[in-house]
């Protein structure tokens, strides 16, 4: 009888220790695709980076090294105007000769 018992709990059991693996397995799975890089952001890396972007590459690793790569690499906000010529057009000015122009090839 407890032969019985124990084959039929091995009959139940073995599926779903076998599924809970496959799920699990799926989620490290999708972890690690998140996680990847192209060979194009690792040469530029290698090719850029700061010592202290290295060392952060051999202390704690590749994740957080290339966020700091990529952190200092973005382009910061400048101030609105900033860089531009003085009377060079805008967004609410056309570049384009309108009607009250007189156009010069003419």
């Amino acid at each position: 009888m407890m032969e019985r018992i124990m084959a039929v709990f091995l009959v139940v059991l073995i599926p779903i220790l076998l599924m809970l693996f496959a799920l699990f397995m799926e989620r490290v799975e999708n972890r690690l695709k998140t996680r990847t890089v192209s060979e194009a952001d690792v040469q530029q890396f290698l090719d850029e980076a700061r010592p202290e972007e290295v060392n952060t590459l051999m202390r704690e690793g590749w994740t957080r090294a290339f966020d700091k790569f990529r952190l200092r690499r973005r382009p910061r906000f400048r101030r609105r105007g900033a860089g531009r010529a003085k009377g060079a057009p805008t967004v609410t000015q056309s570049a384009a000769p309108t009607s009250d122009t007189p156009d010069p090839q003419a």
